[in-house]
């Protein structure tokens, strides 16, 4: 009796078949957006026009009053609170690169369909109301204390944010992705 178990090919083996599709799904996204989105500009714009408006929105439920657009706001993109300072969101603070690589981990796993669709929608809307939040409490943050800002952009809302997309696909594995891989796409 041989007890020796077959090997499997790499292109039946889970990991390597999730590997490669996360791989090649973000050389695609990469290309894609360096070479078309990204220079194009319309949907980078839009996504900095609604974190600012949530972030607004969440400003203004907290009882403070925005400092006033600029003349030229539609090139400036900025947001600040009054007895503060405007704080410019630039194209990677729009969230459009952490979208893609959310959904591609959650394309290259597997799992039904069905689910993933709910659960892309569902994580695409918490991660851009997390970022709205965000650049809220950055603006909070410079009307108080100007000196922290660095530090909380650059440090504290990295581990809050992508924290929260690991939490996400944490869910993902555990209570929507199939319990034994079939295939990757599936």
């Amino acid at each position: 009796m041989n007890h020796h178990a077959e090997p499997v090919s790499a292109g039946r083996d889970p990991l390597f078949r999730f590997l490669f599709w996360s791989v090649f799904l973000y050389a695609a996204w990469y290309a894609l957006h360096a070479f078309i989105i990204h220079p194009w500009g319309l949907l980078d714009h839009w996504l900095i026009d609604r974190v600012i408006a949530w972030a607004g929105f969440i400003l203004t439920t907290l009882g403070y009053d925005l400092i006033p657009e600029p003349a030229n706001a539609e090139l400036i993109r900025t947001i600040g609170v009054e007895g503060g300072h405007l704080l410019w969101i630039g194209d990677p603070c729009n969230g459009l690169n952490l979208f893609a690589v959310y959904l591609i981990f959650l394309i290259a796993y597997p799992g039904p369909w069905k689910h993933k669709l709910w659960f892309a929608i569902l994580g695409l809307v918490s991660i851009h109301l997390i970022n709205a939040a965000r650049v809220a409490a950055l603006c909070m943050i410079v009307r108080y204390d100007y000196e922290l800002l660095n530090f909380n952009h650059d440090y504290t809302f990295y581990v809050v944010v992508y924290g929260w997309v690991f939490l996400l696909w944490y869910i993902w594995v555990k209570r929507f992705a199939l319990k034994t891989p079939v295939h990757l796409l599936g």
